[in-house]
């Protein structure tokens, strides 16, 4: 750190005020946030900061799992607060919010708190009432046109969201819409955005997940234009293992990895099937030896043993993830696609690459949030596990996509965050032991 220059937690603080500062002068603002920065935090306090002025707030998430982690977050911060939950019929009620929050698929089931949690689909139908605030929790997962269902039952909101990771999900084709101001499969702080120009976006400028090895890596591939950096230094994390390995090429990946904070785990260039057998082994075996290795976490929380819960394998496809845990994955591990570990933080992860092995490279492939969440989801390591030739199958599929009309250009390009990512990882290649 520069002398005289602020530490990483003053400059977040002075934008949670600055945040918390604008909610009353504004009808709406916007807080962008890298992977890691504490937007789960921010959420939680400023329900706190609303609820202080006596005034009803709903929260408006995702998914039911974020809806859950709120709620949990909001009651062992501000235990004093009452808490709402409006869930589905069919909603199962997990153990760890028993007790925190009063439980009802309608609104006059939950008397009166002081702050109401449910996903955008659930608000779509609560109606009844106008709250004077409202918290959009990732709101770039969000579709617009969920927003404009739920938009008349609030005055003012606050957004909070990443804006590098993956765009909201959508099976339906969305090319006759595209270039409207309203585009229903844009993401709600987009279409916000374009009719309400004026709004104050800020950005929080600190990832406290990502260590200092993997902070500038992320912010220069997906975030070029805002950029952030590490909350810790170099050397104040440390991931070490307790056994000694074998001077395998999977050892020496993991060694590479504990040591830098990244290892390339490189195939023998080669097409192939999607599930492909022997890379879908690779990260298999990686996950298991990894355990066998007995690691141990150094942080500024302290020093833990890394378990299997603090260990995810991410992967594309569902296929892929399917086949992953065929392969004898051990128990407790995490093993799913981008979509479903994006808000999610382990000690380290495992990766396969969205492009390993492929002919072609798909606009699907080539999405720079799938990637971005696939390398950020780690405190201390990420093995990512590829086959060689991915530099040259980008080459051979520049970034063509159709330029269409009043359509905002998308950065960061999949195509130059690929390259860039890929760029780094050729510096912690180990390339896999050839087939006897």
């Amino acid at each position: 750190m520069t002398a005289g220059a602020p530490s990483p937690g003053a400059e977040a603080a002075a934008v949670v005020e600055a945040v918390l500062a604008d909610l009353p002068r504004h009808r709406g603002v916007v807080v962008d946030s890298p992977p890691g920065a504490g937007k789960s935090t921010l959420v939680v306090r400023a329900a706190g900061h609303i609820a202080a002025t006596g005034e009803p707030l709903m929260i408006i998430a995702q998914t039911n799992e974020q809806v859950d982690d709120l709620i949990v977050r909001l009651a062992d911060e501000h235990p004093d607060l009452s808490i709402g939950r409006l869930s589905a019929s069919d909603y199962a009620v997990p153990q760890r919010i028993v007790g925190r929050a009063a439980i009802g698929t309608k609104l006059p089931d939950l008397g009166d708190p002081a702050v109401v949690v449910a996903t955008a689909d659930k608000w779509a139908w609560a109606g009844g009432r106008t709250w004077p605030w409202a918290i959009v929790d990732e709101a770039y997962q969000m579709r617009s046109d969920k927003l404009l269902r739920i938009a008349g039952l609030f005055e003012r909101a606050l957004f909070v969201g990443d804006p590098g990771q993956l765009d909201p999900f959508s099976i339906v084709d969305g090319d006759r819409w595209a270039g409207l101001s309203w585009d229903p499969l844009q993401s709600a702080v987009a279409v916000l955005l374009r009719h309400n120009p004026d709004l104050p976006v800020h950005r929080l400028p600190v990832s406290w997940r990502l260590p200092a090895s993997a902070a500038p890596v992320v912010s220069e591939a997906f975030y070029p234009f805002t950029g952030f950096k590490a909350g810790t230094g170099h050397g104040e994390r440390r991931l070490s293992l307790g056994v000694g390995g074998m001077r395998t090429a999977y050892d020496r990946a993991l060694e590479e990895a504990a040591a830098s904070g990244w290892a390339l785990y490189e195939l023998p260039n080669r097409h192939t099937v999607r599930t492909d057998a022997e890379a879908v082994q690779a990260v298999a075996v990686l996950a298991a030896r990894l355990l066998q290795r007995a690691p141990v976490a150094l942080s500024e929380r302290g020093e833990h043993q890394v378990t299997a819960e603090r260990i995810a394998v991410g992967a594309a496809h569902r296929d892929q993830v399917a086949a992953i845990q065929a392969a004898g994955l051990p128990e407790g591990i995490t093993v799913d696609t981008a979509n479903r570990l994006q808000g999610r933080e382990y000690d380290v992860t495992i990766v396969l690459h969205p492009l390993s092995g492929r002919r072609d490279a798909t606009a699907f492939h080539l999405e720079s949030g799938r990637l971005c969440v696939l390398t950020s989801r780690h405190r201390h390591a990420c093995v990512v596990v590829a086959r060689a030739g991915i530099p040259e199958l980008l080459d051979a599929h520049p970034s063509a996509e159709a330029v269409q009309l009043n359509v905002p250009v998308k950065f960061p390009d999949g195509w130059e965050a690929n390259q860039a990512v890929l760029s780094h990882l050729s510096k912690h290649r180990v390339e896999a032991a050839p087939l006897r």
